[in-house]
């Protein structure tokens, strides 16, 4: 319905997002190895072996993977099924992450991401325990850095292209709290969740939530931008 363009917040601690900036790259690095710079090979079985399959992760008797099943948690982060997928994930990062690493320093920022994506991983797998499909992409992290935006800096103005063609400036709790709705009505109305993880989504936004909530007071800047 959107795509976030840009922010009015400015950073008070850190200089640059090299965190975010370095996973931004990653994920870039690792779609172009996967995908159109790597052999069939590597194409056809990096969602296998390096997504989160929910069946095989409660039945690891039954994976099939490279790696341990424990580690896909991590891993299914990393991967994403198109150029769209990629762009419209690494946009929303690049707007709203870097007040987040700003927030959170750079190394309590990176465990942060990582956190939200697993445990937005987990809630799809505890929502679909038999699934036998894979879920990748960094969504359920990327919806963590979302809700900890939304709690720190609600009335920061947001540049969104509405409908993918109109620009308008709203506030964050509007854009942020009104993508969150957005994902819980496609729960409840879609005939398949599968296709695209809205647990996931919706998992890492509670996480994002919750953990900035209870360490808001340790964090380089307090709620509504206030050092």
């Amino acid at each position: 319905m959107f795509l976030p363009l840009h922010d009015n917040t400015p950073l008070k601690v850190i200089r640059f997002q090299y965190v975010t900036l370095a996973i931004i790259l990653i994920n870039v690095a690792i779609f172009l190895y996967t995908g159109p710079l790597g052999n069939e090979f590597i194409a056809a079985n990096a969602q296998g072996n390096f997504g989160l399959v929910p069946n095989e992760l409660l039945h690891p008797q039954i994976g099939h993977g490279m790696i341990a099943e424990p580690l896909t948690l991590l891993t299914y982060l990393f991967l994403h099924g198109g150029w769209m997928h990629l762009i419209g994930n690494m946009l929303f990062l690049w707007v709203f992450a870097d007040n987040i690493e700003d927030a959170y320093g750079p190394i309590g920022f990176a465990i942060f991401y990582l956190l939200c994506g697993v445990l937005g991983g987990l809630t799809h797998v505890f929502m679909m325990p038999n699934s036998p499909n894979p879920l990748i992409g960094a969504s359920a992290a990327v919806s963590g850095i979302l809700a900890a935006y939304i709690l720190l800096f609600p009335k920061a103005r947001v540049w969104i292209l509405l409908f993918f063609r109109i620009p308008v400036p709203l506030p964050a709790f509007v854009v942020l709290g009104g993508w969150f709705l957005m994902q819980v009505f496609y729960v409840a109305a879609a005939k398949n969740t599968e296709d695209i993880a809205w647990w996931a989504h919706i998992g890492g936004f509670v996480a994002g939530l919750v953990i900035t909530f209870l360490l808001r007071n340790r964090l380089q800047i307090q709620p509504n931008g206030r050092i």
